[in-house]
């Protein structure tokens, strides 16, 4: 089978990619949690939290880059084949539970502007995906591009709103919800969207003819447009004192706009969730085309999106920060620093042993209130872990 990824990974190609994903509903309505910060407050924490999570970002994808694996086989070069078949899997799950939030979110939004039922607007979001996905990677081309043209516009229209919408500009509005959220808890709620797409990146610079370039260009654009979305998400709140997203775009006067906005940028963003659910669960089966898995992913996210309430997601993103956070700060020693490669084996048990440790100090640190949040300290206890437990390893070799 012909394998759409390969295809279209120049610089250009990947920062087109990512793009698409970070104009998204979740980023603007994460961004809204950040409105009792004040507008100062929280554009101080949404930037420090994406410099660390595309930093991040940039390592896991350049790993892929640099060894031509999709992001969940290149975990084998650390845990071994088994042991990234279960990080694949836990990146299946995850990934099936952002395509059901992604189109919650824009269902929600949609049936909260419009007076359709929500039910209505799931199903054409899960098939607009749907035929995305038929098109593939590699042929949506000038399409896409032109779907991000109009996104870049629309987006730009909201900006306009968030600024220049009321009589005092947004830096000069506070917030007159209590403050709920530390200044560390919003650092880790930026870092958390960035380090939600760590099993994602190789999937798309695994191929890339300049793999620095395409890595970086990747990274930069994600984190700037993503910053732009908690922005505009945070402005909106603080101008309209609402969190809700759907009475937030009503109030912000944005009507028609708010339409094109949130399905095109729900198809652009869950479409890329869908695609690496499938190549993540080729690493666990691999006879059954991508095309076909995407499909049912979607299919499964828009009925659970249908069913289920997905309302606050804060929970669900660090959950995410205690499993991939840990995985990535191990495969990072072990490439960068150790430069091991345990892909032959079945299982690195010394690697499950220090993730393991990893992922329950995450769940330690979250209990307490650190300016630089907890994924920070964690990945640099399992970092410093990986490699002490590496030279000893080689000590005994």
């Amino acid at each position: 089978m012909e394998n759409n990824i390969k295809k279209g990974t120049g610089v250009f190609s990947n920062s087109l990619i990512w793009f698409g994903a970070a104009v998204s509903i979740a980023e603007i309505l994460t961004g809204t949690y950040f409105a009792p910060l004040g507008f100062a407050k929280g554009t101080l924490a949404i930037l420090i939290g994406h410099l660390i999570g595309c930093t991040l970002l940039f390592f896991a994808g350049y790993i892929g880059a640099l060894s031509k694996k999709s992001a969940m086989d290149s975990t084998a070069l650390s845990f071994g084949s088994i042991g990234a078949k279960f990080f694949a899997l836990l990146n299946v799950i995850q990934l099936v539970g952002w395509t059901g939030i992604m189109i919650y979110d824009s269902t929600l939004s949609l049936s909260g502007i419009f007076e359709n039922g929500k039910w209505i607007w799931a199903l054409i979001t899960g098939v607009l995906i749907i035929v995305w996905i038929l098109c593939g990677i590699t042929n949506i081309g000038k399409f896409s591009f032109g779907v991000m043209i109009a996104l870049f516009i629309l987006t730009i229209v909201m900006c306009k709103v968030v600024f220049f919408g009321s009589d005092k500009p947004a830096s000069e509005i506070t917030s007159e919800i209590a403050e709920a959220l530390s200044f560390g808890q919003a650092i880790e709620l930026a870092v958390a969207m960035p380090l939600s797409w760590l099993p994602l990146i190789s999937d798309y610079t695994k191929e890339a003819e300049k793999p620095f370039a395409a890595t970086f260009a990747s990274s930069i654009t994600y984190g700037v447009v993503s910053c732009w979305m908690y922005i505009i998400g945070m402005g909106l709140a603080i101008l309209t004192k609402e969190t809700d997203i759907a009475k937030i775009m009503v109030a912000a006067g944005l009507g028609k706009t708010a339409l094109v906005v949130i399905i095109l940028s729900t198809v652009t963003t869950t479409f890329l969730d869908a695609w690496s659910s499938a190549v993540s669960f080729k690493t666990i089966f691999n006879r059954i085309p991508e095309k076909l898995i995407a499909i049912i992913v979607t299919v499964i996210g828009t009925i659970a999106a249908i069913l289920f309430p997905m309302d606050n997601i804060t929970e669900f993103l660090y959950l995410i920060g205690s499993v991939f956070a840990p995985m990535i700060a191990i495969l990072l020693a072990d490439f960068f620093v150790l430069k091991r490669d345990y892909s032959k084996n079945r299982v690195k048990v010394s690697r499950i042993i220090i993730w393991i440790f990893g992922f329950i100090a995450y769940k330690l640190l979250m209990n307490t209130d650190l300016v630089t949040g907890c994924t920070v300290p964690d990945m640099i206890l399992t970092f410093v872990a990986t490699i002490i437990v590496g030279k000893f390893e080689s000590s005994k070799e």
